[in-house]
């Protein structure tokens, strides 16, 4: 499975291909909640089922292990590490990327349900680069490998002051929803 079909089933990618990234990393300040350890399971959008896992990788650093049919198959595994934070009413995931995609930062939004489901919140292009225009955050457009991408260079504390603000709910776009595995 190539990389970028896994950073999109995570929501890192957009879906009109769009890669919004930031230069600061949400540190490692916070613990996770702990129903979102363990394994999870959808079928994304070429019908193929995908499991991931998510474990512990040391002090507030996680570790998602994103995979097709077996964990033991080394030839779709996926893995890379996050840390959260949880702001507002929103829980947040960041993750670093590799150089080909500019060696920022890719942060996600994520909520556990009632209905003991995960559900990947992306972050809308369109909607960063019109605020950026309006001077409400700092950064500039780039251009990646699958296309256009955003580098938002405010700093982090100003990024989640702008992530929380109720005025920014539609900000966020869902784009992956996992139901726990069954254990």
């Amino acid at each position: 499975m190539k990389a970028w079909r896994v950073l999109a089933a995570l929501s890192f990618l957009l879906l009109s291909g769009c890669l919004v990234t930031f230069r600061e990393p949400i540190p490692a300040n916070e613990a996770a909640p702990i129903p979102l350890l363990g394994q999870w399971t959808r079928e994304d959008e070429w019908g193929e089922r995908l499991f991931l896992e998510i474990t512990r990788a040391g002090a507030n650093l996680y570790e998602a292990r994103l995979y097709e049919d077996s964990p033991d198959s080394l030839d779709n595994l996926e893995q890379f590490g996050f840390t959260v934070a949880h702001h507002g009413r929103r829980w947040y995931l960041s993750a670093g990327l590799p150089k080909s995609l500019g060696a920022n930062f890719a942060i996600a939004g994520f909520e556990l349900t009632r209905g003991n489901e995960l559900v990947i919140f992306n972050l809308d292009s369109e909607h960063l680069l019109a605020d950026m225009q309006k001077g409400l955050l700092e950064g500039h457009p780039i251009d990646m490998p699958e296309g256009e991408g955003v580098l938002i260079t405010s700093p982090l504390d100003k990024v989640l002051a702008y992530l929380d603000d109720p005025a920014n709910a539609d900000l966020f776009v869902e784009v992956a929803r996992y139901q726990r595995v069954a254990e």
